[in-house]
């Protein structure tokens, strides 16, 4: 199928696919004239792509850990050992990065709160 009916048939802009194919996590055969043509395949890839982006993953990442996942009873499961330290990793940054924030709302709140009494 042609880039526009993966875009119909997903919602993931062609820019996206694009991009995907750029950064080597996808890679759709090519026709004759040079038109890409994406198979089922590829689009459950891209739909892989756009979950694992959607949950915080990095190109570099997903490039790693997309071969080895799966899909079991409608989720992604890892079939490859390495992968499960690779998303604990990942998992554990993400909440690094969940603590920082809470901070610095906490932090903002803080200004915010004191604002309020200097204008009361």
């Amino acid at each position: 199928m042609r880039i526009s009916e993966v875009t119909d048939g997903t919602g993931i802009p062609a820019r996206l696919l694009r991009y995907y194919e750029e950064q080597e996590l996808l890679v759709p055969a090519r026709n004759g004239s040079g038109y890409r043509e994406y198979s089922d395949q590829d689009v459950e890839v891209a739909r892989r792509i756009r979950q694992l982006l959607d949950a915080g993953l990095s190109t570099a990442t997903i490039r790693t850990v997309l071969p080895c996942l799966a899909d079991r009873a409608g989720r992604l499961a890892p079939i490859c050992s390495d992968t499960i330290e690779d998303l604990r990793r990942e998992q554990a940054r993400i909440e690094a990065s969940i603590e920082a924030l809470t901070a610095s709302r906490d932090a903002i709140s803080s200004v915010i709160d004191a604002g309020r009494v200097v204008n009361a």
